[in-house]
């Protein structure tokens, strides 16, 4: 057990965010903690934190157990570099290599049995630590978050705010703390990286409390789920759809439960009407009024407060079966160095997804599309009566001071008070939050003001730029709901799998080689890369191996092997150290670490001949 939580409730004020949570994680639970926006999961990570203290009931934290979360401002000190962070973590084991490299160095110039012993001693326990792994732990990390080898000694304040991110949440990885809060993980990261950071979580052998709104990533890493709903919380055990068909089943028996009692209630009901002005009944009409009092009534889960906005994207014109061509399509923002090139074809009722590594251009394409930057070359062409209409990652379209009633209004001046209330109603603002200014808006609160403005556009072509971020999963259904109504044509950018297997009927994948298309959506997407995928020979291979499959997406197997085998020796050489055939020689030992010095040398002369190799065939890129 590291954290238990005690009738815990918390306030701010008069605003209640939740009320008697009983709530534990144990050693190597891997919990998911949901809920809707405002439910209070931040919080609940700031009180096991100790950030925040409970208005009342009882936190017990077990002594001797580290608890890590990822802040938001994790670097004090911008003007270290990333090397100095990663390697920070390690300063025990790095001073404890020095004190073996000293060591060695006074056992080769006086020989003696018991220091022989004490050394073997001291690089077992080394060992066991971790002392010959931490490079590639550090590797594994850095290029598992598409950083490069250069990037271990750049500045973190160079870095860009996602970036210093996911360096921060590198080094949180790196402490293996023995419970690890993970805040919207998947925040900032492109599908690659988001499957790389299951593989690595799959394998992590700490507590996890994991906050996203990502439902394949909690399918694949949650083994708990725990939601607050009501400002009350709950344990399901199994994954996100496992806690989806037990939250189901739970539905119907509380609805099949309330069917019944309602029942019961009309006929006692009936029987106290019937017989409570009769004298020869007064008495039983009595017994049966008070048990219908003492009734613990049971809630028509129908009317619980489920709020999710409801949305209703229309047509105005059906418009061309041909809805966008675009024709050797070149997009970016340097003719030199385009971000790719399109070749497409878009008809009426298609549900295109827009995949892509960050940085391959997928938010260009769709801003060249749409006339915010020119096309570098080739012809796009819109079919007859095609309207669009563009939702913007950014949501950097409204006006900060304006209301959400008049950001509406503006657009929609003919519309009556009446009309405008009633859409915004839909997405959620209700009495006093229409009179809300834009600037207050949580993430979530825009991109519903946003939809809102797109449902009322009644265009017949949707561009969508990742419209599910901000929105709890509650939120995303509602939105794939709407879409999966919506009788026009959607082109889109996600990373969210989920959605985009929800949506999707053809994606198309740019990457830094070209762009690919996928005619049968996601899975046809999934089915390729699984062919493509080379087999490993071998599973749990060491060291550099596995960092440089990490890393490189070029042909550099031979160097790769040449590694290995090295690798392959190294350890061989290693075990040698505990034959007594060698710790009772001091000679013999010295040649040893001479010749395991020697390999070492050799592994760093091919990784720098391997970093060669990657920075060639990028220049060649260029």
């Amino acid at each position: 057990m590291i954290v238990t939580i005690s009738k815990g409730s918390l306030s701010f004020g008069t605003h209640d965010i939740f009320e008697d949570l009983d709530f534990v994680i144990n050693e190597n639970d891997r919990m998911a903690l949901i809920g809707r926006n405002g439910c209070g999961k931040t919080s609940l990570l700031k009180v096991i934190t100790g950030e925040y203290e409970l208005s009342s009931g009882d936190v017990f934290r077990t002594k001797g157990k580290e608890i890590a979360y990822l802040a938001q401002n994790a670097f004090p000190d911008e003007t270290r570099t990333v090397r100095q962070e990663f390697y920070d973590v390690f300063a025990d084991l790095i001073n404890e290599e020095l004190r073996l490299n000293e060591m060695s160095h006074k056992l080769n110039e006086n020989y003696d049995p018991k220091k022989i012993e004490e050394y073997t001693e001291a690089l077992e326990s080394f060992r066991l630590k971790g002392g010959y792994d931490y490079e590639t732990e550090i590797r594994t990390i850095l290029y598992g978050f598409g950083f490069q080898e250069s990037d271990l000694d750049r500045f973190v304040g160079s870095f860009s705010g996602g970036e210093r991110t996911k360096i921060a949440f590198g080094k949180l990885l790196l402490q293996k703390p023995d419970l690890l809060l993970l805040d919207e993980p998947t925040n900032h990261l492109d599908l690659s990286t988001i499957e790389w950071l299951e593989d690595y979580l799959r394998q992590y052998r700490k507590a996890l409390l994991i906050v996203s709104h990502d439902r394949v990533f909690l399918d694949k890493i949650a083994t708990k789920v725990y939601e607050i709903e009501y400002g009350h919380g709950k344990l399901y055990s199994g994954n996100y759809s496992s806690y989806v068909e037990q939250k189901k089943k739970n539905f119907e028996i509380q609805e099949n439960a309330y069917k019944r009692q309602q029942k019961e209630i009309k006929r006692l009901s009936e029987l106290i009407e019937k017989f409570r002005y009769k004298a020869n009944k007064a008495s039983f009409a009595q017994s049966k009024l008070k048990y219908l009092e003492r009734m613990e009534k049971i809630d028509d889960p129908k009317k619980a407060d489920l709020k999710t906005f409801k949305a209703k994207f229309r047509c105005r014109y059906p418009g061309g079966k041909d809805v966008l061509q675009l024709d050797k399509y070149v997009f970016g923002y340097d003719k030199d160095h385009p971000l790719g090139e399109v070749d497409l074809k878009i008809r009426r009722g298609d549900r295109i997804c827009v995949m892509g590594d960050n940085g391959t251009g997928k938010s260009t394409l769709l801003k060249t599309i749409v006339g915010q930057y020119p096309p570098l070359g080739g012809y796009s062409l819109f079919g007859h009566q095609i309207q669009y209409a563009y939702f913007e990652q950014n949501l950097n379209r409204f006006h900060p001071e304006k209301t959400v009633l008049q950001e509406i209004w503006d657009d929609y001046p003919l519309m009556d008070k009446e009309s405008i209330r009633s859409v915004l109603g839909a997405f959620l603002f209700s009495a006093d939050e229409v009179f809300k200014e834009v600037a207050v808006l949580s993430g979530g609160e825009k991109v519903r003001l946003a939809l809102a403005k797109l449902m009322l556009e009644e265009a017949n072509f949707l561009i969508l730029d990742e419209p599910t971020n901000h929105l709890d999963i509650f939120s995303k259904e509602a939105l794939e709901a709407a879409l999966e109504d919506y009788e026009g044509t959607v082109l889109f950018v996600s990373h969210d799998r989920y959605f985009i297997k929800k949506i999707a009927n053809s994606c198309i994948v740019i990457t830094k080689n070209g762009t690919e298309y996928y005619p049968d959506g996601y899975k046809d997407y999934i089915d390729q890369r699984v062919k493509e995928e080379p087999k490993e020979s071998e599973k749990g291979e060491e060291s550099v191996k596995k960092a440089v499959k990490q890393k490189t997406k070029y042909n550099l197997k031979k160097i790769e092997a040449e590694v290995q085998e090295l690798e392959d020796e190294l350890e061989a050489k290693r075990e040698l150290r505990f034959d007594p055939e060698y710790y009772h020689s001091a000679q013999k030992m010295q040649e040893l670490d001479q010749l395991i010095d020697e390999i070492h040398n050799k592994i760093h002369h091919k990784m720098e001949e391997w970093e060669a190799a990657i920075e060639e065939e990028e220049q060649k890129k260029k």
